[in-house]
């Protein structure tokens, strides 16, 4: 069974930066690709995407304008730049991917994906 492995979580304070990586074996580096954490209360929510194929792009409302997501496909890296983190910002951070090998993001609830990792935790304290 496949499965993706993140890092770079850790703690930081409001208004500073990390950078999660995910290693995606290369077969999925050119599909549908995303990173998910929890919504208070609800099931997991769509932070960003990324359609591997054209690299076309989409992000939570919640944090569009401060985090970036990439992906190298040398490296086979999807990689997720959190900038002016907040305090709601703190979660377990998951990165997501789709056996089907989906080049676009069609679809980006948790249900379409199917292929995940163990997670990496953002804190972010005052």
């Amino acid at each position: 069974q496949v499965h993706l492995v993140e890092s770079g979580g850790g703690s930081v304070q409001a208004g500073g930066s990390l950078r999660l990586s995910c290693a995606i074996p290369s077969l999925y580096i050119r599909t549908c690709m995303a990173w998910f954490r929890p919504a208070p209360g609800k099931e997991l929510e769509v932070v960003a995407f990324i359609s591997g194929g054209v690299s076309s792009t989409g992000y939570a409302p919640s944090v569009k304008g401060r985090f970036t997501i990439s992906q190298d496909n040398a490296k086979n890296t999807l990689s997720l730049q959190m900038n002016s983190l907040k305090l709601e910002d703190t979660a377990m951070y998951y990165c997501a991917t789709d056996s089907r090998l989906r080049p676009y993001c069609t679809g980006h609830a948790s249900g379409s994906f199917d292929v995940w990792g163990q997670g990496t935790q953002v804190t972010v304290s005052s």
